[in-house]
């Protein structure tokens, strides 16, 4: 969601990020059992997102404290605490901070309720920590049926439904599906509000599968997992990835059992979603990431094409929105061309090392390297499972 947020703040500053409260099972930190404080991560990585410098942001909330009786406290968990002090209300704490901390747009949480977000896998099995699902997988070789949170009632926060219902656009994920994109969603009164709402409902698909999550799941049954959870009606549009990217980087993920997410188009349009094919994927810090401009970019030609339609071409917020998507497009070029740049400088190069062997190498050489690693992986886990 973050890399929604950052491309979406060069455009307009009526953004709204609802995010979980939840610390998905994990322990506690020494911070927050010190401070009684809530599990706020997606809270402060929003508000990063949506700052003027993220990285002067980023230091400030992860700061923390490595002398005398302040050792171990976290600065931001020390400020959240106070400003609910303060004012008594979780919600307008967070509120307050917006105007603190000067950032685009604002932040709320769904719920105030620390929720638990749970799974049960095909098998039967329960698990109620976000950090064991992975393990307990692997161990089973069972999938997941279906999330839950706990407390399965718990109702949202002051101006969550407010803020679906005004809004031009909803836009869910990318992210983990069933622990980060799907909990948001349980939350009483969520769903229900974004069927009714008259907004674009888009859905941003993610680039890689998660291990012990998504294992082999395709573009469509991302979009399945979640009708299935909150009943058809929460997606409009899905903007998908039809980027290329090198291959060594691929292989990286294959090593940690992570593969390109399968664009099976068709059978998604079967679940009624208008699908718009865009190049997300970029390379950051050694990453595959999505691309902020790219996903804002699509998001605002949708406002401003429906807009056209509407005959609102002089009004103030289309000439606005249009130019600077026009602007953005021409630097989302510029960086496309670099990045093509990258990817046949390096083909080249892949090329030169295998003159001499033979076409079939040269084709499949990615292919054939990808499902070594593979295969050493499958063999590290057997004997891992062995030895317990």
């Amino acid at each position: 969601m973050n890399a929604v947020l950052r491309g979406l703040k060069n455009y307009t500053d009526n953004i709204t990020a609802i995010v979980t409260v939840s610390d998905y099972g994990a322990p506690k930190t020494e911070s927050r059992k010190i401070l009684e404080a809530l599990p706020l991560d997606d809270v402060k990585e929003s508000i990063v997102a949506l700052s003027s410098d993220e990285e002067a942001m980023e230091k400030l909330m992860n700061f923390n404290f490595k002398y005398g009786k302040l050792s171990n406290i976290s600065l931001s968990d020390m400020y959240f605490t106070a400003m609910q002090d303060l004012y008594k209300d979780f919600t307008e704490s967070v509120k307050q901070s917006q105007n603190i901390f000067n950032i685009t747009g604002k932040v709320l949480p769904v719920t105030m309720e620390e929720i638990k977000i749970c799974a049960e896998l095909e098998d039967g099995t329960v698990i109620e920590s976000k950090e064991k699902i992975p393990e307990e997988i692997n161990n089973t070789t069972s999938k997941i049926n279906r999330i839950f949170i706990s407390p399965s009632n718990c109702k949202t926060a002051p101006g969550v439904i407010e803020a679906i219902t005004e809004a031009d656009a909803i836009v869910i994920g990318p992210g983990s599906l069933y622990t980060n994109v799907i909990p948001n969603l349980l939350v009483k009164g969520v769903a229900k509000a974004i069927k009714e709402s008259k907004a674009f409902k888009i859905y941003v698909s993610n680039i890689m599968t998660e291990p012990g999550q998504t294992d082999n799941y395709s573009l469509s049954e991302h979009i399945k997992a979640i009708n299935e959870h909150v009943g058809k009606g929460v997606i409009e549009y899905c903007i998908y990835d039809t980027g290329e990217i090198i291959p060594e980087y691929i292989r990286r993920y294959n090593m940690e059992g992570s593969e390109l997410v399968e664009q099976d188009v068709s059978k998604a349009k079967v679940e009624g979603i208008y699908m718009l094919q865009r190049k997300l994927s970029h390379i950051e810090n050694g990453y595959i990431r999505h691309n902020p401009d790219a996903i804002a970019a699509t998001i605002i030609e949708l406002i401003c094409d429906d807009l056209k339609f509407s005959n609102m071409e002089n009004s103030t917020q289309y000439m606005m929105l249009n130019n600077k998507l026009k602007d953005n497009k021409k630097n989302i070029k510029k960086k496309v061309k670099a990045n093509e740049k990258e990817i046949k400088d390096r083909k080249k190069e892949i090329t030169k090392n295998n003159r001499g062997k033979s076409k079939f190498f040269e084709k499949y050489s990615d292919r054939i390297e990808s499902i070594k690693e593979s295969d050493l992986k499958m063999k590290q886990k057997e004997k891992t499972r062995k030895k317990r």
